[in-house]
């Protein structure tokens, strides 16, 4: 199949296509002559889509998609500077959650919101693990807890497991220091040998964060799962991940319990200008 065919009438030759493409493998030759694929441009092409949308003729197809496919960007709908700083100080990383369970279609919203994240070479490498399952969650939290255990017994006077302690111990006082009682667990993993995966993970994760906030959700890094499902194999069988998938991120997600109503303060930014 032909990597991309443009359509002559509606083309204007404006070098767009050009110009945009990531990996440089359109070219026009001259003014007379349309787009066409560089010799290794079959090998190059990531199918990112740039020469698609980047078209505002429609003239550009690839063999993958097709410009009356992909939704047009509606200028008018982007969220404003003040919006978007809004948005991002605002979002706050939530702990307690209600006793609510998010609709799976609005988890599928957040997900499909979240694969448009950028990723290396447009790989796409991540792939999610939704635990929904009160069961399997509570498997999950016991499992990460005896982690910390068995972290404390073999480095007991280490920085690392303070932390540890405490929560071990609220665990034993009824506590769910692990998940703080969020009704769902979005495990972002890919397989291990993608270069790129650990970076991709963490930037889908952040944009699933900030899709949920808009939604009215709330969210926060499991971190003690990710952790454990790293260095403790009983939580990394649990995950049932694919045999050569790791797990690059977990986070805890569904409503808040409160509403936060300011802005906490930050340190300024550390910046080197050169």
């Amino acid at each position: 199949m032909q990597l991309f065919t443009v359509d002559h009438h509606r083309c204007k030759r404006d070098g767009l296509c050009v110009a945009e493409c990531p990996q440089g493998v359109i070219e026009i030759n001259d003014p007379d002559t349309f787009p066409s694929l560089t010799e290794s441009g079959e090998q190059l092409c990531i199918n990112c889509g740039h020469c698609v949308a980047v078209c505002p003729h429609g003239a550009f197809m690839l063999a993958t998609m097709k410009p009356e496919e992909c939704a047009l960007v509606i200028e008018e709908t982007l969220p404003s500077a003040v919006q978007v700083e809004h948005l991002l100080k605002s979002r706050r990383s939530a702990r307690a959650y209600r006793d609510k369970s998010v609709p799976r279609e609005v988890l599928a919203k957040v997900i499909e919101i979240a694969a448009y994240a950028p990723s290396g070479d447009n790989s796409q490498p991540v792939h999610w693990t939704v635990v929904e399952d009160s069961k399997e969650l509570h498997r999950l939290r016991a499992l990460t807890i005896d982690w910390m255990r068995s972290m404390l017994e073999t480095m007991p006077d280490s920085w690392i497991t303070l932390t540890m302690k405490h929560l071990v111990d609220s665990w034993q006082r009824g506590g769910d220091p692990v998940l703080r009682g969020a009704p769902h667990l979005i495990i972002a993993h890919a397989d291990k040998s993608e270069l790129t995966a650990r970076v991709d993970c963490t930037i889908a994760l952040s944009y699933l964060e900030l899709a949920a906030r808009s939604m009215g959700l709330a969210a926060c890094w499991a971190g003690a799962i990710q952790t454990a499902a790293a260095l403790y194999p009983p939580v990394a069988e649990a995950l049932r991940l694919p045999s050569q998938h790791r797990c690059f991120g977990a986070m805890m997600i569904g409503y808040p319990k409160h509403r936060f109503r300011r802005i906490p303060l930050r340190d300024c930014p550390q910046v080197d200008w050169r």
